[in-house]
């Protein structure tokens, strides 16, 4: 099915401004790409060490996967951006490199989110049986977060099937310009539901980590009598991640909706408007991708071995026989006394 001729001209009077985005933006990916794969290629080697024993490493896992595939598209966005390889290379950014992007983005997401939730049953609910908590469940989850999000994204390719025509005065071309009419529905359809996903997820994660910090605060009060250095320091743990989280992917869920729109149900009255919501979708999609370069934190945070064993690495030197104990152990034995009236130590550990 192919856009009608109205909608082709619409698009072609309405170019892109890409005085700023041609420059900044390639110098900030550059920059990005060049610290993600370090970070994320050491966390994957790192990673590759330690055994799969629990739900959290499963996870964790996964994300490292989705942010190096993440990281792999940045350079095609940044030679596109930059004007390198013209229409060619533009056309196979909107239809390959971008949509990878994006998949993995939300693949990254929902295993955050998935991640909170097994943290919310480890230490709030430790007692209980739940077969969420099972590494076969926690890698069939995985899996289906993997073909679901990829079977879902996989449209916005196949759909992209209008021939690339070169911009007007040496604009960047649209990757909407690239869609045929239904390809347009699609990609609407599938940005409403990536809004569901990021606010689902944040929503799971909010609930999730206060009920944490409400119970590791309790612990630690019913065991000496006040919060205590360790309490904020557990609080900070638990709330990074959130922080993170939102910082990063709330300002373009915020903007992407209005942009989607102008792409989708463009008129000649919203050219200017396209153009501003442009550079405020581009600006905060940068944010969203830095998240490949915090997502580490959240290993070193929330995940005893990869401390030990980074820490190991980093030194030069071998990991005893301690760093094969549960990733999520105490950090400390003075944490264990603490905890022990009320929860299970190894459950609380990552905190």
């Amino acid at each position: 099915m192919r856009m009608n001729t109205s909608e082709r001209n619409v698009s072609a009077r309405c170019e892109l401004d890409i005085q700023v985005t041609a420059i900044l933006f390639p110098c900030l990916y550059g920059l990005l790409f060049l610290a993600a794969v370090t970070l994320n290629s050491l966390a994957a080697w790192i990673f590759f060490q330690i055994r799969s024993s629990s739900t959290f490493v499963v996870y964790l896992k996964n994300v490292v996967a989705a942010d190096l595939l993440m990281t792999l598209a940045v350079p095609v966005k940044v030679l596109s951006d930059a004007g390198v390889g013209g229409v060619p290379l533009q056309a196979f950014y909107c239809r390959y490199s971008a949509v990878l992007f994006y998949a993995t983005m939300y693949i990254s997401i929902l295993l955050l989110g998935l991640i909170s939730l097994d943290r919310y049953l480890k230490i709030v609910r430790p007692f209980g049986r739940c077969a969420l908590r099972r590494v076969g469940v926690g890698q069939a989850l995985c899996t289906a977060v993997w073909a679901v999000i990829l079977s879902l994204a996989l449209p916005n390719v196949v759909l992209s099937n209008q021939p690339a025509r070169a911009p007007l005065a040496g604009g960047k071309l649209k990757c909407s310009s690239l869609k045929s009419k239904l390809g347009l529905r699609w990609h609407e359809g599938f940005n409403y539901l990536c809004q569901v996903v990021f606010w689902g997820t944040l929503g799971l994660m909010a609930v999730c980590y206060s009920f944490i910090s409400r119970k590791v605060y309790k612990s630690y009060r019913a065991s000496q009598g006040r919060s205590g250095t360790a309490t904020k320091r557990t609080e900070a743990k638990v709330f990074v991640v959130v922080g993170v989280f939102f910082v990063c992917f709330a300002p373009f869920h915020l903007a992407r909706v209005p942009y989607t729109l102008t792409q989708t149900r463009s008129t000649s009255k919203h050219c200017w408007a396209q153009n501003q919501l442009y550079v405020a979708k581009e600006t905060t999609l940068w944010l969203c991708a830095t998240n490949v370069c915090l997502d580490p934190l959240i290993y070193v945070f929330l995940c005893r071995i990869f401390r030990r064993k980074l820490t190991a690495t980093l030194c030069q030197r071998p990991l005893g026989n301690s760093g094969l104990e549960s990733p999520t152990e105490t950090s400390t034995k003075q944490e264990l006394s603490h905890m022990a009236r009320f929860s299970k130590p190894s459950e609380l550990g990552a905190y």
